[in-house]
């Protein structure tokens, strides 16, 4: 039976599932806008092309809005979101993929082994964060997926239960200022200035806020941001770096540039510089790779791991293979080439889907083609940032760049369930699935 296999449950999977199987049912009912308009024979696909979707998930989590209070809700169910469209799932963790006999190996949550054949394979396994091989690593949170942000969120609200920390009856300075001693109880380390350290940063001090606040403590929080870097926030270019230092000292939270962890304790951190930071929560944002599965196909990787992919987000050298999201780095015209991002996944799975079902058809192909690079941040209680371009041109800050990033994450970004018409034609690869432009 030929069949498009997709690996990967996230926003890449899904729309690429979506778009193959969109592809697919367009063709065998001679659709306008599916093969006939590509190039190929409408009415040439039978009903025996299907799409299967390989994870071992059975959510598909808004891994954007994982830095968020209660991340155990942001996750909805695959099986509404692809099983009305015909889509069908295989629950099991893939361990092995043989592009030459074209089939991969999978084992499910009993342990047990199977193999699945494909005619073409769509490979979106995501990214996974990269943690530090350091003294007191297992102390280190993330938001990196589900479970890490589930634990950090329980261990937030554990927090007035800890022991009471000696420094935490210290007296103020004769400046008023909280002591350097604070309370480690109420403090918190982010290493890693990126998109998302900052949001975990801004989002944390209203976090422990709220949850100090019923035990008296509120003012007494101290959220610390670290990073490698010289500047804190440099990746995400100069235009935007006097908006993010405005926020965090707004929120009043303390930047540590040109220094990084070395150490984790259950209530301490220690810096490179040798300096010691009381703080019961330590959270790690840097440094992010392609999941492991893309390293089982062959080709060229870059140094994240990513597959190399051409236009057609083809793995370069591998037949009926297509890599999207965070396993793939693909052009985006102007030199430039996609970065992990949500606003990449969802298109880049589009495309790859498509074409994967166009190759199964006889179809052309659709040259990948995102829309505008955008930087888009949350800023806690400090407003947002959003920005456009590679030069990261600044066109809102505050109240109302937060209100675009909440449209983004809190409604554009989720696939509509329980309606499979719906989800095949958002899966168009000529729709946006985000707008071009605020409003």
């Amino acid at each position: 039976m030929p069949e498009i296999v997709v690996v990967g449950g996230g926003f890449a999977g899904v729309w690429a599932a979506a778009a193959a199987a969109r592809l697919l049912k367009e063709t065998r009912q001679g659709v306008p806008g599916g093969a006939g308009e590509t190039g190929g024979a409408a009415g040439t696909a039978g009903p025996e092309h299907t799409v299967r979707l390989v994870t071992p998930e059975d959510d598909m989590v808004i891994r954007p809005r994982l830095y968020e209070a209660d991340p155990h809700t942001m996750r909805v169910p695959l099986d509404r979101i692809l099983g009305p469209a015909g889509v069908r799932r295989t629950a099991a963790a893939v361990t092995a993929i043989d592009t030459d006999w074209r089939t991969l190996t999978a084992v499910d949550r009993t342990g047990g082994a199977r193999e699945i054949a494909y005619d073409g394979l769509v490979l979106a396994t995501g990214s996974r964060l990269v943690r530090p091989e350091i003294p007191g690593a297992g102390h280190l949170h993330d938001v990196d997926t589900l479970a890490g942000a589930t634990a950090l969120d329980a261990h937030l609200h554990a927090l007035p239960d800890f022991p009471e920390d000696q420094s935490e009856n210290l007296p103020e300075d004769q400046s008023g200022n909280t002591p350097t001693a604070a309370p480690a109880r109420w403090t918190a380390v982010v290493v890693g200035s990126g998109a998302t350290g900052l949001e975990v940063a801004t989002e944390l001090v209203r976090r422990l806020r709220t949850i100090a606040a019923p035990h008296g403590a509120a003012d007494r929080v101290r959220v610390v941001l670290v990073e490698r870097a010289a500047a804190v926030g440099a990746s995400l270019g100069a235009p935007a770096a006097p908006v993010i230092a405005r926020a965090l000292a707004g929120l009043g939270i303390e930047t540590r540039a040109g220094v990084t962890v070395t150490a984790v304790e259950a209530g301490a951190v220690t810096l490179s510089d040798g300096s010691r930071l009381p703080a019961r929560t330590a959270v790690w944002t840097a440094g992010v790779r392609a999941a492991e599965p893309a390293g089982l196909v062959p080709g060229r990787h870059d140094e994240a791991g990513r597959l190399e992919v051409d236009a057609f987000l083809r793995v370069t050298g591998v037949p009926g293979v297509w890599a999207a999201g965070d396993a793939a780095t693909a052009p985006t015209g102007h030199g430039h080439r996609t970065v992990f991002s949500c606003q990449y996944a969802i298109p880049l799975g589009k495309f790859a889907g498509h074409n994967a079902a166009a190759a199964l058809l006889g179809v052309e192909p659709e040259p990948f083609a995102p829309g505008p690079y955008v930087i888009c941040l949350d800023l806690g209680d400090a407003g947002g940032l959003y920005a456009t371009g590679w030069e990261r041109a600044v066109q809102l800050t505050g109240d109302e760049a937060k209100k675009y990033k909440r449209a983004v994450t809190e409604q554009w970004i989720y696939p509509p369930l329980d309606d499979g018409p719906e989800l095949l034609r958002q899966a168009d690869h000529r729709l946006r699935t985000r707008r071009s432009n605020p409003v």
